[in-house]
């Protein structure tokens, strides 16, 4: 699906969609809790809607209602499963040692651009500590035998993603385990979001040491609104459109709320360091570009999501009329003018919204092919954008 939009500014009040990387947490522990959860999330997605399939194949009952997921835990373990991740790198990264630490032969499933992002050194860590991991074909992964409590070594600086996926397994064994992180830790933001999760479903982690115990649900629990999502309406309000965003949780711990402060700043040509936030970096480079320009530091990660995102953000602006220059840790944003044209948003949702956002200050239309892929975090966002008064003309391929 390809999108031609008019250059004009949005109007409106919207409330943020529920945050994705709180809703992937809350489900996995609602799905091993003592009792029945009733998870609150109006509006899903293609990422949320992976992690509950692969729950459900592991035995969970989950059931979609108009409030959220009614999630019955898992009591009886399938000796094989299939998980089909889809094109979540969450849903995997989770997953994959979740199924480890339950001793569950697993088939994990793999779509679009997620064979090829980056496993290692979570898989030699799951070896060495007993699994088994092969890929029988480009799109899956088979993990067998099963992980043992222990002392456990991990890179902080791939993915934090890592991290999580062993907290929720060590936090299924039955000894204490402890985690290790070794260099820096990179979007420690997410990890306190897992952090999060687990006490609110009473267990604590001090130091990364787990201890043996059972996930007690609260019965009922909210997801609150998403930060990263929120950040292109944020955007938009920066550069003039006249919006109101609510239902965003001040106190939360994603780190993508930063935004709040940061398109202000970017009213002056900074420097950011994005090490934490680097799902906001497209949209921060299209305010970076409309104002005085800006430096991204700490990118280097950016070139395994969903897309290249340092070579898809710099192909967006370009194509915009608008220009950066990048090397492998830093991208500098140079000030320039929307002038509209053709952006491929390279399977990436995060690239399609902000070239929708830069639309609204462009001298000219801006037409986003592919973009279809926002439904994999915002399946509503262009019904939002429409509601808010963009003007736009579908074609359907």
């Amino acid at each position: 699906m390809d999108i031609r939009i008019l250059p004009g500014k949005l109007q409106g009040n919207i409330a943020a969609i529920p945050s994705k990387s709180q809703a992937h947490r809350l489900l996995i522990c609602a799905a091993f809790a003592n009792r029945e959860t009733m998870l609150i999330c109006p509006d899903t997605n293609q990422d949320i809607d992976a992690t509950a399939t692969c729950l459900r194949a592991l035995g969970a009952d989950i059931q979609r209602t108009d409030r959220g997921y009614l999630v019955n835990p898992i009591r009886k373990l399938p000796s094989t499963a299939i998980l089909n991740c889809e094109e979540s790198g969450s849903t995997l990264r989770f997953l994959l040692p979740i199924a480890g630490a339950l001793g569950v032969d697993a088939t994990l499933q793999m779509a679009g651009r997620l064979p090829y992002r980056p496993l290692s050194p979570l898989w030699e860590e799951m070896e060495r500590m007993g699994c088994s991991l092969t890929r029988p074909t480009k799109n899956t992964i088979r993990c067998s035998g099963r992980l043992m409590p222990g002392q456990y070594q991990i890179d902080g600086g791939v993915s934090s993603q890592f991290i999580t996926g062993l907290l929720f397994s060590c936090a299924l064994m039955d000894e204490e385990s402890h985690i290790s992180i070794k260099g820096v830790l990179e979007s420690r933001p997410y990890v306190d979001m897992t952090l999060d999760a687990l006490k609110l479903f009473g267990r604590n982690v001090t130091d990364f040491s787990v201890a043996p115990g059972a996930f007690i649900s609260p019965g009922e629990i909210s997801v609150e609104g998403d930060w990263s999502n929120a950040a292109f309406f944020l955007a938009a309000k920066n550069l003039g459109s006249d919006i109101i965003v609510s239902n965003l949780n001040y106190e939360s711990s994603q780190g993508d709320m930063a935004c709040a402060s940061l398109f202000a700043d970017l009213e002056e040509n900074i420097t950011v360091s994005c090490g934490d936030i680097p799902d906001l970096v497209p949209i921060l480079s299209i305010v970076a570009a409309a104002n005085c320009g800006a430096t991204f530091e700490n990118i280097r990660r950016l070139r395994l999501k969903e897309s290249d995102r340092v070579a898809s953000v710099m192909s967006m602006l370009a194509a915009l009329g608008c220009h950066a220059t990048a090397t492998e840790d830093t991208m500098t944003i140079l000030p320039g003018k929307f002038q509209g044209g053709t952006v491929d948003a390279c399977g990436d949702h995060r690239i399609a919204m902000a070239a929708a956002i830069a639309a609204t200050v462009s001298l000219s239309p801006v037409t986003i092919l592919g973009a279809e892929c926002v439904s994999k975090s915002y399946p509503g966002f262009w019904e939002e954008y429409k509601r808010l008064g963009g003007q736009y003309e579908l074609n359907i391929r």
